[in-house]
């Protein structure tokens, strides 16, 4: 598979060395700096690249009948116009906010948990997730989409980024030296606390996640997520 890498920072860096290792080649990398590129030769993209350029890469994908994966978060104020043009150029898609395979069981565990929960009394729901100082967006993307799964599946309506109430999820970000990701949902009451955490040891699994999710995207139309790509 001949992969594109929109984005050649660390991720970009990690993933081409897991790509070639599963037997791919990387025909194209584009830095954050660079806006005119050809995308012909590529079988499928992946963008981890940075907020301000994610959709201009998702729509040149597009544009160029490329399947993309994309891991870059912080711009999803354009989620529906890009849903809306890969529908319109039946273009193939995949977003998810973390590619990590054991992130993704989290987050079906987190909603299963928050089900759980609902109709008990008494339990204060908070949230906070840990990531390195270069990390550009808060809360994470992974934070707030941990936040989308309990708010489907109990009587919170929105989050909130340090404060909550009765029907806010209160998201406490913190940046701390190099952590890879650490995300952790608590249900606390006056008797007792229950706690579930995923932890990063490294950006090895965000990287395999996200070269899994292309090898699955490739020769497919349409728009997924990691559920579709794990059969969850």
């Amino acid at each position: 598979m001949k992969i594109a890498l929109l984005g050649y920072g660390k991720m970009g860096k990690t993933i081409e060395k897991i790509a070639i290792n599963r037997g791919h080649s990387i025909v194209l990398k584009v830095d954050k700096d660079d806006t005119n590129y050809d995308l012909s030769k590529a079988d499928v993209a992946i963008d981890f690249s940075i907020p301000t350029a994610a959709v201009d890469n998702i729509t040149n994908c597009f544009n160029a009948n490329v399947p993309i994966v994309s891991g870059t978060t912080g711009w999803l104020d354009h989620y529906d116009d890009i849903i809306a043009l890969c529908n319109e150029k039946k273009g193939s898609f995949i977003y998810a906010s973390n590619y990590s395979l054991g992130v993704n069981l989290f987050f079906e565990l987190n909603k299963k948990l928050a089900q759980m929960m609902k109709p008990l009394e008494g339990y204060d729901i908070g949230m906070e997730e840990i990531h390195h100082t270069e990390k550009l967006d808060a809360p994470s993307g992974t934070a707030i989409t941990l936040a989308e799964g309990i708010i489907e599946n109990s009587n919170k309506t929105e989050w909130q980024l340090d404060s909550g109430d009765e029907k806010t999820i209160p998201i406490n970000s913190k940046r701390i030296g190099k952590v890879p990701g650490t995300h952790t949902v608590t249900y606390h009451s006056e008797v007792d606390s229950i706690e579930i955490t995923h932890t990063a040891h490294n950006r090895q699994g965000f990287a395999l996640g996200a070269v899994v999710a292309a090898e699955w995207l490739k020769d497919k139309t349409g728009i997924f997520t990691m559920k579709d790509v794990l059969g969850l």
